[in-house]
């Protein structure tokens, strides 16, 4: 059973830069909450479901301005609605879902800007495990929610795109600085930690990521955010040198 990461209280107006808080979806999807420290502007990544989400909110007074998506699938998108409705929230995501989406009040490209209150994002559009996958990056500190394009230790199933595609938006999200948090949609962590074991198995890095991943679980905390730097030190998919040794992998790990 997944576990939230500790709450954050919310934000005293006199710092910059976004507090960022996990919340359990399901059995194995997190929402997103974010929160602009100068302004108080609430956002929230991925709603799959509303009920989580509006007890997450009730310490900010139910307060939501904006809901990001980054890919249409149901997970990932059940809650945008009722969220809106409830609170009036923007409603942000792919351009190029628009058709498969909820009624987006803003619709976004590759390199657009996205602003929560005063922190500063990026746009980037990953296609790969959908074709209309997009990913923000903030600045400060710096994260990326990547949805279903990146997780710890994997990449999303191709779906929809080509190897080729999800080979050049997973390197486009690893030229990000090193230190960039790394917030996926889902705890996929220990299983697809068995999975880079078997694929890499002499790789120091990873040894020790499996056995804090293993510890972390056990005693039923999350393991998100990651980092990019140990994402490119351990996950094969990012450490895939071309495409077709992406679509090998993706294609083993699709019936591991």
């Amino acid at each position: 059973m997944l576990q939230p990461q500790p709450q954050a209280t919310p934000a005293a107006h006199q710092a910059h830069g976004l507090d960022i808080r996990g919340i359990p979806l399901f059995t194995d999807n997190y929402a997103w909450l974010l929160q602009d420290r100068a302004t108080g502007t609430i956002a929230v990544v991925d709603p799959g479901d509303s009920a989580p989400v509006e007890a997450a909110l009730a310490p900010y007074g139910g307060r939501l301005d904006l809901i990001l998506l980054t890919h249409h699938h149901a997970d990932h998108i059940g809650g945008a609605q009722a969220l809106r409705a409830l609170t009036g929230a923007k409603l942000a995501g792919p351009a190029a879902d628009q058709h498969r989406l909820p009624q987006l009040d803003i619709p976004l490209t590759d390199g657009e800007n996205i602003a929560i209150g005063d922190s500063a994002g990026t746009v980037i559009a990953t296609p790969g495990h959908t074709l209309g996958h997009i990913c923000y990056f903030f600045n400060d500190p710096a994260a990326l929610f990547c949805g279903d394009t990146l997780f710890s230790l994997g990449c999303g199933r191709l779906f929809e795109g080509t190897a080729t595609q999800l080979f050049d938006s997973l390197h486009r999200l690893s030229a990000l600085p090193p230190e960039t948090l790394v917030y996926c949609g889902h705890e996929y962590t220990l299983s697809n930690a068995s999975f880079a074991l078997a694929v890499d198995p002499d790789n120091p890095a990873l040894l020790q990521r499996v056995n804090d991943v293993r510890r972390l679980r056990a005693q039923s905390q999350p393991t998100i955010p990651s980092t990019l730097a140990l994402e490119r030190a351990t996950n094969p998919f990012l450490r895939a040198p071309d495409s077709q040794t992406l679509a090998a992998l993706r294609a083993r790990k699709d019936t591991f």
